[in-house]
């Protein structure tokens, strides 16, 4: 069949032109390692199995098991309106291909996972996008591929710690808003000066910088990186890091502590910015274009423009394999909005019920509008120093106990394990091999809420209730709020505070084991963890007071 123009397609290369023009004559194909046999999607140059390099193309039977669905409300694009549906299908001749789709011709409300589908092709100018359709007869659903990691942690490679010689001496934010309507360069620099007031430097003290993700990030998500700082601050530095590929501003953090840990600079100057909200506003006043993008890779074609499409799915599995509900993600919404009712730069303060995060409109299935952050403008800076000058400076250190980056899962998101959200795994157990401390040690959680799966995520990885277990551990929510056992996101979270991809969760981390907290203090907070990312790359740190 034909489809309507407009969809994002993917760049035809040497490597890939044989999938996407398949449907010409109605077959699907896969590349195939000829020295295995093993099925590789998408196209690499080597074989992830044997690592051999004998490469070829196979027909498969075009059959496959829908592995994950989400009907996606919230976003359209040129022929493709909302609502569509979102799936995953595993291919039958290989469960570990999978291939991001739409479920066509069928009614969504009958869809269910384990169910047979068949492929469909589209055309669409010269690519044939291989959409897959329930099959005429179906048995019982099959069970969901079995692909539970064997997490293996690398031994540490010496007993010094690099964590050891770093501390965190200054932290700062800027004004927080939903369309604040001013250059995002101002923000960085308003939140920096705090940072550096904070710590008791002066600029001149700075000799390092550290920033995610960089300049050229996607429109809204930075200030022009390292670059514009610098330009507009003259500050020179030793040493300096900038972009995209590491897990958001926990990755640049813990890059300043290695910088530092080696003597390369003594305090780095660690910023991220989002200006978000108004550069929306911008596009859609016809002030600004967004960036184009001439290849929409393996999940744009199918209308999976958010990392929601792909959450959903992971938390609809979460919800088929352990029972979970929406109520059970509602407790972590519930606790963020009422932590956040304290925090006065809070974005969302008002009351919320759990009636209202149920009726709330949909964004894409199970989610709903708060299961998702908050676009805003925003910028926090956290200033990383070498312990031994951290004791001299105008407020007490935070120390670094420990720092988790393994990855032990696939990075692509739609070929990543099934049986929990990936990459918070080998994460939290790195870890938990860098410290003698244990969960129980840990006074309050700081764990990234971009979406509320996220958050159940990163409490079942890190070990505060076994995988599977978040809907017992959050039923009623006394478990997370601000006097149970683990406090969670205590400033409101992005899902109420803001979105700051995982720096505010970072300065609120600070602020708890400063004491400064006020009346979302907890009270006694000696040991933090904070996580940022989650799906794509992520890590976590453990930080403690120096008493």
């Amino acid at each position: 069949m034909t489809g309507s123009p407009g969809r994002p397609l993917p760049l035809l290369t040497d490597q890939n032109e044989f999938f996407w023009t398949s449907g010409a004559d109605g077959r699907l194909r896969i590349q195939e390692c000829t020295s295995c046999a093993a099925l590789i999607h998408p196209p690499q140059p080597v074989c992830r199995y044997c690592r051999g390099h004998d490469l070829g193309v196979r027909e498969v039977s075009g059959h496959a098991t829908l592995i994950g669905f989400t009907v996606n409300h919230r976003f359209g694009l040129p022929g493709l309106p909302a609502p569509y549906v979102v799936a995953q299908v595993a291919l039958e001749e290989d469960p570990r291909v999978r291939l991001t789709t739409n479920a066509v011709e069928c009614d969504p409300a009958q869809l269910a996972l384990g169910m047979r589908m068949e492929v469909v092709f589209e055309q669409v100018e010269d690519v044939w996008l291989p959409l897959f359709r329930p099959t005429a007869e179906q048995g019982e659903p099959a069970r969901l591929p079995e692909d539970e990691p064997e997490v293996r942690i690398r031994p540490m490679v010496t007993r010094e710690k690099f964590e050891d010689k770093a501390a965190i001496t200054g932290i700062g934010s800027s004004e927080l808003g939903r369309r604040l309507m001013v250059p995002p360069l101002s923000l960085t620099l308003q939140a920096c000066e705090r940072a550096i007031a904070d710590a008791g430097l002066a600029l001149d003290d700075i000799d390092g910088l550290a920033t995610y993700p960089g300049a050229g990030a996607y429109g809204g998500f930075g200030e022009g990186g390292i670059t514009a700082l610098e330009s507009a601050l003259g500050i020179r530095p030793t040493w300096y890091n900038g972009g995209s590929e590491t897990f958001g501003p926990g990755g640049s953090l813990i890059a300043a502590m290695l910088a530092v840990a080696g003597g390369l600079a003594r305090h780095v100057l660690c910023f991220r910015t989002l200006w978000e909200a108004s550069y929306g506003e911008l596009v859609k006043r016809g002030r600004l274009q967004p960036p184009s993008s001439p290849d929409a890779g393996w999940l744009k074609p199918f209308g999976a423009i958010s990392a929601a499409h792909t959450l959903a799915q992971n938390a609809q599995r979460h919800f088929h394999r352990y029972g979970t509900t929406r109520e059970t993600l509602g407790w972590i919404a519930l606790n963020q909005r009422a932590n956040a009712a304290l925090h006065p730069t809070a974005i969302y303060r008002d009351p919320m019920t759990m009636d209202d995060y149920l009726e709330a409109r949909p964004i894409t299935t199970p989610f709903g509008l708060y299961d998702c952050d908050v676009p805003c403008d925003g910028a926090v800076a956290v200033i990383v120093s070498a312990v031994d000058t951290a004791r001299d400076l105008a407020r007490p250190p935070v120390l670094v106990e420990a720092v988790g980056t393994q990855i032990t899962e696939r990075l692509e998101w739609d070929q990543s394990t099934l049986t929990h959200e990936p990459q918070v795994l080998g994460q939290s157990a790195h870890l938990w091999s860098r410290t003698s401390l244990r969960p129980a040690d840990v006074d309050v959680a700081q764990l990234y809420d971009g979406f509320t799966f996220n958050c159940l995520s990163w409490i079942e990885a890190l070990g505060f209730c076994g995988i599977g277990e978040a809907k017992d551990f959050l039923d009623g929510g006394k478990n997370i709020a601000r006097d149970g056992v683990l406090p969670l996101n205590t400033h409101g979270g992005q899902l109420s505070h803001g979105r700051t991809h995982g720096m505010g969760l970072v300065h609120e981390a600070i602020v708890q084991l400063r004491g400064d907290g006020g009346a979302r203090q907890v009270p006694g907070a000696r040991v933090a963890v904070v996580s940022s990312g989650g799906l794509t790359p992520s890590g976590v740190l453990l930080l403690r007071t120096d008493t």
